[in-house]
């Protein structure tokens, strides 16, 4: 008689594709969002006023590189989560911090709410946080229940 391996292994849940697939399409937006403002894509940036598009061209190192960290870092964390590995957990913990600090540096210690503070502008960033620290969460379960390794 063969010997049974004691350990269960879990099935990968349908969920876990639904929510990888819509967070690298999600997470693609952002990228595409990125690269086209540090290209200073013509026809991209045409959709902002002087005033926000000297905002956004005036960003420092730091605050480009925390950007980038959430941006990229939700790309690599849906790959990751697709792929059931659990470091998407540490790299969705990155991206969220990456964008909490950019949106905190945006919004609160510099003009940006000022420049474009519309009610659709900060209800898309808090969304961006919301998305974001949900995909931290929901891949930290995926962990504890033995989805992701």
């Amino acid at each position: 008689m063969p010997e049974v391996n004691s350990i269960k292994s879990t099935g990968t849940p349908r969920h876990l594709w639904i929510i990888g697939v819509i967070a690298l399409l999600w997470s693609a937006m952002g990228a595409m969002d990125f690269v086209m403002t540090m290209t200073k894509n013509e026809g991209y940036m045409s959709q902002f006023s002087a005033e926000e598009l000297e905002f956004f061209y005036s960003f420092p190192t730091w605050l480009i590189s925390t950007w980038a960290v959430g941006v990229w870092g939700g790309v690599v964390g849906s790959i990751l989560l697709l792929l059931r590995k659990s470091i998407a957990v540490w790299v969705f913990m990155a991206s969220f911090l990456g964008a909490f600090i950019s949106s905190f540096q945006n919004y609160v210690l510099s003009n940006g709410l000022e420049i474009m503070g519309t009610a659709a502008a900060i209800g898309f960033t808090a969304a961006i946080l919301l998305i974001a620290l949900v995909l931290v969460l929901y891949s930290r379960a995926m962990v504890q229940r033995g989805v992701l390794r």
